[in-house]
């Protein structure tokens, strides 16, 4: 029995080596994942860290529509995040990739292993920005106007540095 897809949006951040380069790579592996059915990326991003020290991060949002259960989708972007060299040495070290579930259609879900929607996803002008580009109906102006103060713009109008 086939699942009917199930529209998802994934938040990717990297501060660590080729960031962009990375980020890249995980929208591409997730287009490919098998049970994706669609992708769609917004812009690159970069955003200076939040509750963290570190270089400047690489964000994106991806929605994808998907047959993995939310469970087997995070066990996916696990899978990706570990062949990108992600280590978890302490809470919100610098990572190499790091892929978060954002939503998951409109589940609600609060396990050890998951929480969804993710927590802080209203607070976070790295998730807020890009989601806007690929879910407009899901970010009000509010809620933009809200984390005005967090750096986040567009790679494309970033001043030149070193992710």
């Amino acid at each position: 029995m086939t699942r009917a897809p199930v529209t998802a949006f994934i938040g990717l951040g990297a501060n660590l080596g080729d960031a962009v380069a990375r980020v890249q790579q995980a929208v591409q592996a997730l287009a490919e994942w098998p049970g994706t059915c669609a992708c769609v990326a917004s812009r690159l991003y970069r955003s200076a860290p939040v509750d963290a020290a570190g270089p400047d991060f690489i964000n994106a949002v991806v929605r994808l529509d998907t047959t993995l259960t939310a469970p087997a989708l995070l066990q996916a972007l696990q899978a990706i995040e570990a062949a990108a060299g992600r280590q978890r040495p302490y809470r919100n070290a610098p990572r190499t990739l790091d892929l978060d579930l954002l939503r998951y259609g409109d589940a609600r879900i609060d396990s050890p292993q998951l929480v969804v929607p993710h927590p802080r996803w209203r607070q976070r002008a790295f998730v807020l920005r890009p989601l806007s580009e690929v879910a407009p109906r899901l970010v009000t102006a509010a809620m933009l106007q809200a984390v005005a103060d967090q750096s986040c713009v567009p790679l494309d109008e970033a001043p030149e540095q070193e992710p």
